[in-house]
């Protein structure tokens, strides 16, 4: 879901804007804690929420509530949109360093971003908001995710050959996406189904598995995806399989569905 910062930036409420190249930026009302080996690196109640790509945002915390040393690096970062990042390394108390894992634009054209540190998701082991982890991104205040039992008839083709038929599906709606169709794994053709190292990340759902299809000579990656264990509020898809609809053709009580244009298609 990433793509390039291009454009001009803007800062207001309301959700997010539909397009790359605009920023948005606006107060968290959780904390929010951040740990690197053991330690706390940040403890804030004052997070932002920003919208660096449409889809998603990121967190920015108040320099002043960053607990780890950090120690410029002498790179820096340019980014039309927010301006010129120092790269930081964020040392913990013991010394150790997690190299380049922090930025700050104190001479931004966003007012907030000033006196802000953006720390680097991955490079920390982990993120809290409140007592609960949180993996991927932060959660997003204008996602809903709306989990619909479905007795209409979903059928999934590739290439002329039905990969799966059900009546009685889960349909998953996610603020942004398209309706999600998670079917049981007995209403799949399991014998086209080849297994995948890939391993993803919801903040909503939780940790998904996949699939790739093969049909005869070639192989389709990571078209399926599985949640064996999803998030407590994620738990009516736990075990079904869901087709990326943007890849497959998929038919609803009979009648073709236009495959979705998202990011990724």
């Amino acid at each position: 879901m990433s793509g390039p910062d291009t454009g001009s930036e803007t800062s207001h409420a309301g959700p997010a804007p539909g397009r790359r190249g605009t920023v948005r930026v606006e107060p968290g009302q959780k904390r929010v804690r951040v740990y690197l080996h053991g330690e706390v690196v940040a403890d804030t109640t004052a997070p932002l929420l920003v919208w660096e790509k449409p889809y998603y945002p990121t967190y920015y915390l108040p320099a002043a509530d960053v607990r780890a040393t950090l120690v410029a690096t002498g790179a820096t970062d340019r980014s039309p949109s927010r301006g010129t990042a120092e790269i930081l390394d964020v040392v913990t108390g013991d010394g150790r360093t997690a190299a380049g894992a922090a930025r700050r634009y104190p001479d931004s054209p966003l007012k907030q971003l000033r006196d802000a540190v953006r720390l680097d998701w991955a490079a920390m082991d982990e993120w809290l908001e409140e007592d609960e982890p949180v993996y991927t991104h932060p959660r997003d205040p204008y996602t809903r995710v709306d989990i619909l039992a479905s007795s209409r008839r979903v059928r999934m083709e590739l290439d002329g050959v039905t990969l799966a038929d059900s009546g009685s599906s889960r349909i998953l709606f996610e603020t942004g996406l398209p309706p999600r169709y998670y079917l049981p794994l007995t209403d799949l053709r399991r014998d086209l189904l080849v297994p995948s190292q890939t391993r993803t990340h919801c903040p909503y759902k939780g940790t998904a598995e996949y699939w790739s299809v093969r049909l005869g000579e070639r192989t389709y990656d990571d078209l399926v995806w599985i949640y064996r264990a999803p998030l407590p509020e994620s738990q009516k898809i736990a075990g079904l399989a869901c087709f990326y609809s943007e890849k497959v053709d998929l038919y609803v009580d009979g009648v073709a569905q236009q495959r979705p244009r998202t990011q990724f298609s």
